[in-house]
């Protein structure tokens, strides 16, 4: 008995659209499941509608608010809405139906994100196994890591990332299961409009594309379709670097294709113009879809690690991004499968898969990206998703075959599915994840937006610039798009222990930045300079500053503290050198022990009540002032301060109302962020309070 031939089954074609409906029911339904969990949730609420839950997506929603609200006009970074999909369907949807921006920006995600199950049941349906195709796309439409970057609520572009890619493998496995041009033509379109849809992911379809132009030379190069497949295929990217993007720019592209592919269909050529025409078009393809640099640059910028090393040298933002690092296998394998077990389950399905259906060679890149992801990062491990789900149930169905009973057959590979699908369903019950700003934060944004105008700067981390943009509708000098040099400027503007140095690079960044026509401040600032002689002058009250033209507010949240460490590393290095500065010391615990007689903070950091001594590991050492800080019943801080030891470099600081301490030394005791949020400290001739909440403080820039 030939286990690898699986036979095939009658499944019609209403049958086909039923089994389609009830998977992409299946991946939607699944996703409800983090509404349910907050539906009563009144903190990640806004407007009527839980918010989204990704930083990234405020980009996109801004640039729809600027068509649908009339928001953002003097936003120099504002994101074009023809120039993404994401923008585009946004706007679109939110016209032409009846629900509100915010709860577009909600749930669409989902509802594109699970048309995944169409590719993946018409691949099986190629083979005449629609069913194996069927399970494949309940498991693959809700695994972990595709799960992660579609879920309701995270509104990005990942939502078309991998789903467009299954697209454009079943229609190249379709022409050479077949070998018509037309499919051909199909894929042909897909890969035309993917960068509308996920930029990012150019060198996936390209990598795509060069192996089917291997695979159809090597399996089929005496056959003229062969040829005029390379030819229509190259076309989708040939024009791409010329046009501006737009939906518009898309439609003339793809009318093109359609234009040779017709022109070149039923026309005989002689071998030899076909071998010239489709060295042409691949020649073509390689120079203006700029193949092999982009996917070096893709790699290689997910391999950097460290600090700059010409020029100044600037701390690298990948260095910080957890999705940027290198990951273990086990995390690879519950990315992508749910489990250990699962994906090698899958990896060997697609190498059984591959014996028994050559074609499969051709999603051999998407395979990759996802092994790439053990050096690259979490986020190539989606790509791989799908095809490991068809992978895993075809292995399943290949063990099926020793069963001869029909039902027991299907009741076999149901079952395996299922225990494939389970670690993934208990990953989606447990991944209670948070909006990216809860209620209260955004009160201080519409505070914000009441008292400013949309020409104003709002200086604070990059994780936050989208969001401000969002609900304040004032501008940022660094975001999630923007956050590599001149990170440092803000950086330090937060670290610094000189409110004067504090002010003038605030005031001096923001004026550059609209003065340079928006260039990166930190290249402007300290081009043939030395960095360590400006940052010097601005800490003088005599420092002469450009003309006023706007305000500037800092917001500073309560929430970064959790990442303040993180945000110092921008700022603390000598970027003449490269030399970091000594690391300072700053712990929070807001689980701790108190017995009375000492309090146990964790991470092997214990204080002794009574001689007031801190233990750090190993270590002791005495301390210098102990702070209670905390609200009284009219919001008003009240602040109770203990000195010890003067000679002492370690403060404890008890945020009473957080319930949360703060272990730090002089350097970041006196840092902007911590006198200012935590302490309410600040130079009254340069910063005046405009909104004192305990979730986020807003001053606003008197110079």
């Amino acid at each position: 008995m030939n286990l690898l031939k699986i036979p095939e089954e009658g499944i019609s074609t209403k049958q086909l659209l039923g089994l389609i409906l009830l998977a992409y029911a299946f991946s939607f339904a699944v996703r409800l499941i983090w509404v349910f969990q907050f539906a009563d949730y009144a903190p990640f609420h806004y407007n009527g509608q839980l918010m989204i839950n990704t930083n990234d997506g405020y980009a996109f929603a801004s640039g729809a608010q600027e068509v649908l609200r009339g928001m953002h006009e003097s936003n120099p970074r504002i994101y074009d809405w023809l120039r993404y999909g994401i923008g585009f369907f946004t706007v679109l949807f939110t016209k032409l139906t009846p629900f509100s921006l915010e709860t577009v920006t909600l749930y669409l995600p989902a509802v594109v994100s699970s048309l995944v199950v169409i590719p993946i049941i018409l691949i099986s349906r190629v083979f005449g196994i629609t069913l194996w195709g069927f399970f494949a796309a309940l498991l693959g439409s809700i695994a972990w890591s595709y799960y992660n970057r579609t879920m309701i609520g995270y509104y990005d572009t990942d939502m078309f990332g991998a789903m467009a890619p299954m697209f454009v493998l079943y229609f190249f496995i379709a022409s050479v299961k077949n070998f018509t041009l037309k499919s051909a033509l199909y894929a042909a379109l897909m890969i035309a409009i993917y960068p509308f849809l996920y930029d990012q992911g150019r060198a996936v379809v390209y990598s795509m594309s060069v192996i089917y132009f291997l695979y159809i030379l090597y399996y089929h190069k005496e056959e003229h379709n062969t040829y005029k497949s390379i030819i229509v295929v190259s076309l989708a990217t040939v024009p791409m670097h010329l046009l501006v993007s737009s939906p518009f720019n898309y439609v003339m592209i793809s009318l093109l294709i359609i234009a040779v592919y017709f022109l070149i269909k039923d026309r005989v050529f002689e071998k030899k113009q076909l071998y010239i025409l489709s060295a042409i078009a691949v020649l073509g393809f390689l120079y203006f879809g700029d193949v092999f640099s982009l996917v070096y640059n893709k790699v290689s910028s997910y391999l950097s690690r460290g600090i700059d090393t010409e020029g100044l040298h600037f701390f690298q933002v990948h260095q910080t991004i957890r999705e940027a690092g290198a990951i273990p296998f086990s995390t690879m394998a519950n990315r992508i499968s749910g489990s250990t077990i699962g994906v090698i389950v899958s990896l060997i399905g697609y190498v059984v898969l591959v014996i028994r259906y050559r074609p499969f060679i051709l999603a051999l890149p998407l395979i990759g990206i996802g092994v790439f992801s053990l050096m690259g990062g979490l986020r190539f491990t989606v790509f791989a998703v799908p095809i490991a789900a068809l992978s895993a149930i075809f292995l399943f169905y290949v063990i099926a075959n020793l069963i001869e009973k029909k039902t027991l057959k299907y009741g076999f590979i149901a079952i395996l599915t299922a225990l494939m699908i389970y670690p993934n369903i208990i990953h989606i019950i447990n991944y209670k994840v948070p909006t990216v700003f809860n209620s209260e934060e955004v009160k201080v944004l519409e505070q914000l937006n009441d008292i400013s105008s949309d020409k104003d700067y709002t200086l604070t981390w990059w994780d936050y610039g989208y969001p401000i943009w969002y609900y304040s509708d004032t501008n940022t000098i660094i975001d999630g798009g923007k956050h590599s040099h001149d990170n440092f400027i803000i950086s330090k503007i937060l670290n610094t222990d000189s409110p004067t140095q504090a002010a003038n690079l605030s005031r001096l960044s923001v004026e550059t930045y609209v003065s340079s026509n928006y260039k990166i401040i930190a290249d402007t600032l300290f081009k043939d300079k030395n960095p360590n002689d400006l940052l010097d002058a601005l800490k003088s009250d005599d420092f002469t500053l450009p003309k006023k033209t706007r305000e500037i507010y800092l917001f500073l949240p309560n929430r970064m503290l959790n990442i303040f460490p993180t945000v110092g590393l921008f700022g603390n290095i000598d970027l003449k050198t490269g030399i970091k500065d000594k690391q300072p010391f700053f712990y929070k615990a807001d689980r701790f022990k108190d017995d009375g007689k000492s309090i146990n903070f964790g991470s092997g950091i214990t204080l002794d009540k009574q001689t007031s001594m801190l233990r750090l590991g190993s270590q002791t050492t005495p301390i210098k002032r102990f702070v209670i800080a905390g609200y009284d019943k009219s919001q008003k801080l009240q602040k109770k301060v203990q000195s010890l030891n003067p000679n002492a470099d370690i403060s404890i600081l008890f945020m009473q109302s957080y319930n949360t301490f703060l272990i730090l030394d002089e350097k970041m005791y006196n840092s902007l962020f911590i006198k200012m949020f935590a302490l309410q400290e600040y130079d009254k001739n340069l910063f005046e309070p405009v909104i004192m909440s305990p979730y986020a403080k807003v001053y606003k820039l008197k110079i």
